[in-house]
């Protein structure tokens, strides 16, 4: 394996897939029989469903970003929960990356909106994992009840195809729409992401870098 590979099965800052519990998370849940992709395949189920898309985070801090925090808080947002596949399927050998695009997001909450003053979401992330000689990309984000509360699919995946958020919900209403690819990467570009944040989205800062609070899936609800 060369070594650009080599950096995709390696542990790094945020994808630091060399923490115990990440170690213990990825080992119980691929176990140790099937090919490589089953055992992708239920790593992204685990990271889906089991830890809950949560988008209201302490946005300036690093934990909100690397891979065990994300597993040990039992919720992230979608860069979390891409660091966190990222890093689960490096500890089984399989190499992974993470990548982002700007997508235009139909289906906010008013709340969130107006903390944001924009549905234009930008770094919004993806793990890319390299299975059977070609990389698939995969979008754990959205839990399997938060879907259900919006109105929306499901987003599966089989390990060959790309697996991106959705273009329409359950009612053929526009969903998500992708403006811009920015690239992939070995490791979370977390400090370039926190200043992109800081000046777009000062609003889901807070009170300094604590987050603005709150309950996304109960604001879901009651949209």
């Amino acid at each position: 394996m060369s070594e650009t590979m080599d950096e995709y099965l390696k542990p790094a800052k945020y994808i630091d897939s060399d923490h115990p519990e990440v170690v213990a998370f990825a080992e119980r849940v691929a176990g140790t029989d099937g090919s490589d992709i089953e055992r992708a395949i239920k790593l992204y189920y685990a990271v889906r469903d089991d830890i809950l898309y949560d988008l209201y985070r302490p946005y300036g801090r690093d934990e909100t970003y690397r891979a065990s925090d994300v597993l040990l808080a039992g919720k992230g947002f979608c860069v979390g929960k891409a660091s966190l596949l990222a890093a689960a399927c490096r500890v089984v050998g399989i190499p992974a990356r993470v990548g982002y695009a700007d997508v235009r997001n139909h289906l906010c909450t008013p709340r969130l909106l107006e903390l944001m003053g924009t549905d234009l979401f930008t770094w919004h992330g993806y793990t890319d994992i390299y299975l059977d000689g070609a990389w698939a990309k995969a979008t754990p984000a959205f839990n399997r009840t938060l879907c259900e509360t919006f109105g929306v699919k499901t987003l599966e995946y089989d390990g060959r195809n790309d697996s991106l958020l959705q273009d329409f919900d359950t009612q053929g209403n526009r969903h998500m729409e992708y403006i811009e690819q920015r690239g992939t990467f070995a490791d979370v570009p977390a400090a370039e992401i926190i200043a992109d944040f800081r000046w777009r989205y000062k609003g889901l800062f807070g009170d300094g870098d604590h987050g603005a609070g709150g309950d996304f899936a109960k604001e879901a609800a009651e949209v």
